[in-house]
């Protein structure tokens, strides 16, 4: 059971939040400007910034579908930077902080997994058929970067194909549900605020980029 004040955990939530959108809004301005789907490297920076917060947000809230969700996109967002060539401008000690606080975090969290499955699974205020609902939505909504990743990989360079936008659109309008369930402030105003862009840079890619997605 996690001690601090609802305010800090919910600000560590909306800050994380804050990058998320941020993320959205810098690369649709920039769709926008060159009127074509692009992949900038802010994007991927702030991605990692933002998941990094959510990842401990998720963990205050013993939330286990947004410790799964941020998990698996995590290291696809550092791919991204990688194939941006970010990557390697980072200094050395900062990479390995990267790379290992979520693995850290997670063996951490897994070293009693008597409480860690009470706090996860078993949880008086979250009842188990939440959890899978928020857990499907979380895995929906992560499969856009599983296939923005093999898409980009296929490619060799880093994109953002219509795919991902379906996918968004699907996924986001799970976890809102899931967000309007747990009563999650953050997960509400952070997904619904997505719609927007995802809608928008799907139309730009229906007009200038057809694909053979």
């Amino acid at each position: 059971m996690h001690v601090l004040p609802h305010w800090i955990v919910y600000s560590i939530g909306f800050l994380a939040q804050f990058f998320f959108a941020g993320r959205t809004i810098f690369q649709w301005l920039d769709s926008e400007r060159k009127q074509k789907v692009t992949s900038p490297s802010a994007y991927w920076g702030l991605s990692v910034l933002a998941a990094y917060l959510m990842f401990v947000y998720g963990v205050l809230r013993d939330d286990f579908s947004i410790i799964l969700g941020q998990f698996i996109s995590y290291y696809i967002y550092l791919w991204n930077l990688d194939a941006k060539g970010m990557w390697k401008k980072l200094h050395i000690a900062l990479r390995v902080v990267l790379l290992l606080t979520p693995v850290v975090a997670l063996a951490i969290l897994l070293r009693d997994a008597g409480s860690f499955v009470q706090n996860m699974f078993r949880n008086k205020d979250v009842p188990l058929w939440l959890v899978l609902f928020g857990s499907a939505g979380q895995i929906i909504f992560t499969l856009r970067f599983v296939y923005q990743w093999a898409y980009s990989r296929n490619r060799h360079e880093s994109v953002l194909p219509r795919g991902f936008w379906i996918i968004s659109l699907i996924g986001s309008g799970v976890i809102v549900a899931y967000g309007i369930f747990r009563r999650d402030p953050v997960l509400i105003l952070g997904q619904s605020f997505g719609f927007v862009a995802y809608v928008r840079n799907l139309m730009i890619g229906f007009k200038k980029q057809p694909q053979d997605e």
